[in-house]
């Protein structure tokens, strides 16, 4: 027999509906309104014939809307497709035809992208969608924790982009985790800067409903006003990946956080030294993390009496979950050894839509083979040391150099193409691709202007540099790390 619980949203506004739930732009929603709205947009999106079992894709930036129509979908048990409105319309349409999505809701401000995509599904402007003759909702009174209700997609070392399904178990957990990490305080709110259609910006929205914990949303990342709005809604936690705590740092010179901020949730990989000591030296507590998609949020949390202390470390399991180090035969290696880190509990994902091949080799008796290396030392703590093999990691965005790489070898210029990262300091890394001409006139410019056509512009090359052949082993397998060291002498040069 599936494991049942109330409707999140219909029993926290039954619990607390005066509580503020949300607080946009300096307006704040109660816990019955946002319940009362999302109610409402279910009922439209029911009248254009969604319904339990039915899958709508979104295209949403952060905004009060945006959250409403998100809870009404997962009230509605439908299940929604959240797509980045970073990407291209190619790429779009890629993830729309595969997950089947009959329905595309998209922000108005979004009218040029959509236009460009020729989906099977009907597109519904948040415009259309207001003027949508409304009718009683299906609300379901019970959520089946086994149930999908949320598809986020994310790139893989190879091949096209793979849905991580979430079932609303995986972010009951996954709220349940944070809570026994962080505790849960009678005056806590959270700064939802970060994306919501991220799994850092949606598991906010999740815990927000299941702790009865008001939400500022910002719709964007702004220093002046993450610090503006600290002081003035009493913030005492914020999710920040390095690239944004180092601006704000920057931004409160001598200045120091007030005393009821508690916690600076760090993902998108470890933090410098120099930024943990300037941390340090303002009272900044900040909690180092390690997640992703397919764990519903954090998997590791690395707190922070120990940041100094374990610098490089992601930190140790959160309480319902398990981490190991395995090598190539699925041996677990002793502390200290380095290996591929596998992850287990109930915030994993129930697999990839539509792959089961992918699944089952991705997921086995139950642990999750992340891809990333690491090791773990003999008191528990985990350091990554390569995510996800090349994985390159731009302002919190995680970039696959395949995909690029993809991209560029279609080129009808391009005989051959490799990628990696290089480190920056604003966004932490940037890729730069190595081309070998197919056609002597090509320039930089014209693959900057190709790429930009076919990827999301924090996903196009920096820089290109032109050479004669890639560095390839006898199985033809690129070795980036040759190109990494062909990068640092370029850079050398340049520097002398």
């Amino acid at each position: 027999m599936a494991e049942t619980m109330p409707n999140w949203l219909k029993k926290r506004a039954e619990l607390s509906p005066d509580r503020v739930a949300l607080i946009f732009e300096e307006h704040a929603y109660t816990y019955q309104q946002v319940f009362e709205k999302a109610k409402w947009y279910a009922g439209k999106l029911e009248a254009l014939g969604l319904k339990k079992g039915g899958t709508a894709a979104v295209l949403f930036s952060n905004q009060a809307e945006a959250v409403f129509i998100l809870y009404a979908l997962q009230m509605a048990g439908i299940r929604v497709v959240i797509l980045n409105h970073r990407l291209t319309a190619e790429e779009l349409v890629w993830q729309l035809d595969d997950s089947q999505a009959t329905v595309l809701v998209y922000e108005t401000r979004f009218n040029g992208k959509v236009s460009e995509v020729p989906a099977n599904a009907r597109k519904i402007s948040t415009k259309d969608l207001l003027e949508t003759n409304g009718i009683t909702p299906f609300i379901l009174d019970e959520y089946e924790l086994n149930e999908v209700t949320s598809i986020m997609y994310t790139s893989g070392t190879t091949g096209n982009p793979k849905g991580v399904m979430q079932t609303y178990g995986n972010h009951w957990w996954s709220t349940n985790a944070s809570a026994l990490n962080l505790g849960l305080h009678v005056h806590d709110k959270w700064l939802c800067t970060v994306p919501i259609f991220h799994i850092s910006g949606y598991s906010i929205l999740m815990r927000g409903q299941i702790y009865g914990m008001p939400i500022v949303l910002h719709s964007s990342f702004d220093e002046k006003k993450v610090l503006e709005d600290i002081g003035r809604y009493d913030i005492t936690i914020l999710s920040v990946v390095s690239t944004m705590l180092r601006r704000i740092i920057d931004r409160m010179g001598e200045n120091k956080l007030p005393d009821s901020f508690r916690c600076m949730l760090l993902g998108g990989g470890p933090a410098t030294l120099p930024l943990l000591q300037a941390c340090l030296e303002k009272e900044i507590p900040v909690f180092q993390t390690y997640g992703m998609t397919e764990t519903s949020s954090q998997v590791v949390t690395l707190s922070p009496e120990y940041s100094m202390e374990r610098l490089g470390s992601a930190g140790k399991a959160l309480f319902p979950n398990q981490i190991q180090i395995v090598n190539d035969a699925g041996e677990i290696v002793p502390p200290g050894a380095e290996g591929e880190i596998i992850v287990k509990g109930p915030n994993v994902t129930a697999g990839y839509l539509n792959r089961p091949e992918e699944t089952a080799d991705k997921i086995r008796d139950s642990w999750l083979y992340t891809g990333d290396i690491g090791y773990i030392d003999d008191q528990g703590f985990l350091y990554v040391l390569d995510r996800r093999s090349d994985l390159i990691i731009s302002g919190g965005e995680n970039i696959y150099p395949a995909e690029i790489e993809g991209v560029l070898q279609s080129h009808p210029g391009v005989a051959d193409a490799g990628v990696i990262g290089m480190s920056d300091e604003q966004w932490g890394q940037m890729p730069v691709a190595f081309i070998v001409k197919k056609e002597s006139g090509l320039r930089g410019e014209d693959l900057f202007a190709f790429c930009e056509r076919k990827l999301a512009k924090y996903k196009v090359p920096k820089k290109v540099y032109f050479v004669d052949r890639l560095p390839r082993n006898a199985a033809k397998k690129l070795l980036r790390r040759t190109l990494r060291e062909w990068l640092e002498a370029e850079r050398d040069e340049s520097e002398h």
